[in-house]
C-alpha cells in the first residue's frame, strides 16, 4: 500500500439510498449502464460529471450512496450476484475492500495522482481529497472549542457523530482520538463523551441538517461535505477543529478511493467512467464541490469565491495513519469502543 507509516505533518450509513441522485437512473439508448456504489458527500458533483459522461460516451451512471462501511458490506453480500461496477469509499473501507478481494485492477491510467494517493498494486485510487472536521449551529462559538469543551452539562443531548466502523468520518474521529490520547484514552475520553452524545448515525450527512435546523448543536463531518452542503443548500453551521490543551487542532486525511470492484457487470464501461473521472476536465470542476482534485497537476485550480480546504487546514496538523494497521484492528477498536460507550 501507499502509506506505511503514521505521518504528521503541519499543512496549509447502514440503510443505502437507492436513488440515482449521480446519474439518470435508467439505462441509456444503447442498454450500457454502469453502477457507482460510492460513500455519500459528493453527489451533486456525480450528478454533473455522470451526465457529461453520458453525452461523451452514451453510457449512463447509477448511483448508490450509503457510509463508507456499508459500501463495502453491500459489495461483500452481493458476491455471487455482483451489482456494483465501481466503488468509491473512505479508507479503512477501501484497504477492507481490497483485503476482502472485492476489487480488480482496472488498468485504468493512475499517473496523474501522486504514488502516496493510490495503490502500489494499482487496486484503487484517491479520486478526491478531503479532511476529518466537526460543525457547529451558528448559536454555538466554535472557534476555540476544545476536546474538553464536549464534554461540558451544557451539551447534554446536543452532540452526535456518525459510528465508527460504519461511517468514515465516524471512524476518522476513533482513529484521531487513538492518536491524540491514545487507544485507552480515547476510549476513556467517548466513554465520557456519551452523556452528550444523542446516539448512533450510520451516515454522517445526515447531521448536517440536525445541526443547521438547532436539534444538535455539535456534530462530526468532513470538509468537502459540509462546505459543499454551505455552497449549495445554504445550511447554516460552522466548521472546526477541537484543539487539545494548548490550543493544538488536528485532523484526518479522508480522501474518497475509487476502484474496480470485482465481478463487474459492464467492467469496460466502468474502467471508461473511472478514466473519465481522473481526468484533469473533470478534476479541475472538484473545487467546485470543495474537494481536492487528486491529480497533482490540478491542484492549484482556484476556488470560485469560496473557502478552500487547504486555507480551512492552514494551521491544522494533518494526520496521514497507516490505514493498514488500521484496518488490522478496526475489528477490535470498534468492539472495544461499543464495549466501552454501550452502543
Amino acid at each position: 500500500m501507499a502509506r506505511t507509516a503514521l505521518i504528521l505533518t503541519s499543512a496549509t450509513a447502514v440503510a443505502f439510498s437507492l436513488t440515482a441522485c449521480g446519474g439518470t437512473g435508467t439505462e441509456s439508448t444503447d442498454g450500457q449502464t454502469v453502477t457507482v456504489y460510492s460513500a455519500d458527500g459528493v453527489g451533486d458533483w456525480y450528478k454533473t460529471q455522470f451526465a457529461k459522461f453520458k453525452e461523451q460516451t452514451g453510457i449512463a451512471v447509477n448511483l448508490v450512496e450509503a457510509g463508507s462501511g456499508e459500501v463495502v458490506n453491500r459489495v461483500e453480500k452481493e458476491q455471487s450476484n455482483p451489482q456494483a461496477d465501481v466503488i468509491v469509499t473512505l479508507p479503512p473501507f477501501m484497504q477492507k475492500a481490497e483485503k476482502s478481494g472485492l476489487l480488480q485492477k482496472s488498468g485504468v491510467d493512475f499517473s496523474g495522482v501522486p504514488a502516496t494517493d493510490k495503490d502500489t498494486d494499482g487496486d484503487w485510487v484517491s479520486l478526491a481529497g478531503n479532511y476529518l472536521c466537526f460543525i457547529a449551529n451558528p448559536s454555538v462559538d466554535a472557534a476555540k472549542l476544545t476536546w474538553d469543551d464536549l464534554l461540558k452539562p451544557e451539551y447534554q443531548g446536543k452532540i452526535q457523530y456518525s459510528t465508527p466502523g460504519q461511517a468514515g468520518d465516524g471512524t476518522a474521529v476513533l482513529i484521531l482520538l487513538h492518536q491524540l490520547y491514545g487507544k485507552q484514552g480515547a476510549l476513556d475520553y467517548l466513554t465520557k463523551l456519551q452523556v452528550n452524545n444523542v446516539g448512533p448515525s450510520s451516515s454522517t450527512g445526515k447531521l448536517q441538517a440536525k445541526v443547521d435546523k438547532g436539534e444538535i448543536l455539535i456534530a462530526n463531518g468532513d470538509i468537502q461535505m459540509n462546505l459543499a452542503n454551505i455552497k449549495e443548500k445554504g445550511s447554516k453551521f460552522n466548521l472546526f477543529f477541537p484543539a487539545e490543551t494548548g490550543g493544538k487542532q488536528s485532523t484526518v486525511a479522508l480522501p474518497y478511493l475509487m476502484g474496480l470492484a470485482k465481478g463487474a457487470p459492464h467492467s469496460e464501461a466502468a474502467k471508461k467512467l473511472m478514466g473519465f473521472l481522473l481526468s484533469a476536465e473533470a478534476q479541475k470542476t472538484l473545487v467546485d464541490a470543495m474537494a481536492v482534485p487528486a491529480r497533482e497537476d490540478v491542484r492549484n485550480t482556484p476556488v470560485p469565491g469560496g473557502t478552500s480546504p487547504a486555507a480551512l487546514i492552514k494551521n491544522v496538523t494533518v494526520v496521514h495513519p497507516d490505514w493498514n494497521a488500521v484496518l488490522t484492528d478496526l475489528d477490535a477498536d470498534v468492539a472495544a469502543y461499543n464495549k466501552a460507550t454501550g452502543s
